[in-house]
């Protein structure tokens, strides 16, 4: 079963720099000097994004929400974790699932209250065939960050695959509070719900 859509392989952003012969100096226009400088736009905040995704009204809008969501995610401020965690994804698209880990597991050392990094080790433990290793990575994911989406989703994959529906369905639910406009939760939601709540009648 495929899931944790986030665990696309990362890459390193290497800004390149050409040089070049600088032009002379040339005066200034004075027109030009009096003018302010314009101040570049505010980046939203991560809670103005999910205040975003929240309201989103297609999904198509609710992905490039989602997307800078996960762009801030995978963002520890450091950049010794930010790398080693790279690293980890490159061994996990060679299906190297042991080294993934022993990264992670330095991540983890340096940055202990990243979610992503937990989210991360719990999509290889399930490679691993390890669900019970990696539903408690993504407990620890969503304790440090409720809001984590794709970790829900995973948990729900991982209740379904036990056959707990009821806990699966309710952390589906939690997906469509942070993000209404996940199509393929929504289906399963729909299609999972009168079964569940059927239960109790």
């Amino acid at each position: 079963m495929r899931f944790f859509a986030s665990i696309l392989i990362l890459s390193l952003s290497f800004a390149s720099y050409t040089a070049g012969a600088q032009e002379p100096a040339r005066p200034k226009d004075p027109k030009e000097q009096a003018q302010p400088p314009q101040a570049r736009p505010r980046a939203s905040t991560l809670d103005e994004l999910f205040e975003r995704l929240g309201k989103a009204q297609t999904e198509r809008e609710a992905e490039g929400i989602s997307s800078l969501i996960e762009r801030r995610f995978a963002r520890s401020g450091s950049d010794t974790a930010d790398l080693l965690l790279n690293r980890a994804a490159e061994a996990f698209g060679k299906k190297d699932y042991p080294l993934a880990i022993e990264l992670i597991d330095r991540v983890l050392v340096l940055q202990p209250n990243w979610a992503e990094a937990w989210y991360k080790r719990a999509t290889v433990f399930y490679q691993l065939d390890d669900p019970v290793g990696a539903m408690a990575d993504l407990h620890r994911a969503l304790k440090i960050e409720p809001r984590h989406f794709n970790a829900w989703t995973g948990l729900g994959h991982i209740l379904m695959a036990s056959d707990d529906k009821a806990r699966a369905l309710d952390a589906y639910r939690k997906v469509l509070a942070i993000n209404p406009q996940m199509s393929d939760v929504k289906t399963i939601v729909n299609r999972l719900g009168p079964e569940v709540d059927g239960q109790d009648l």
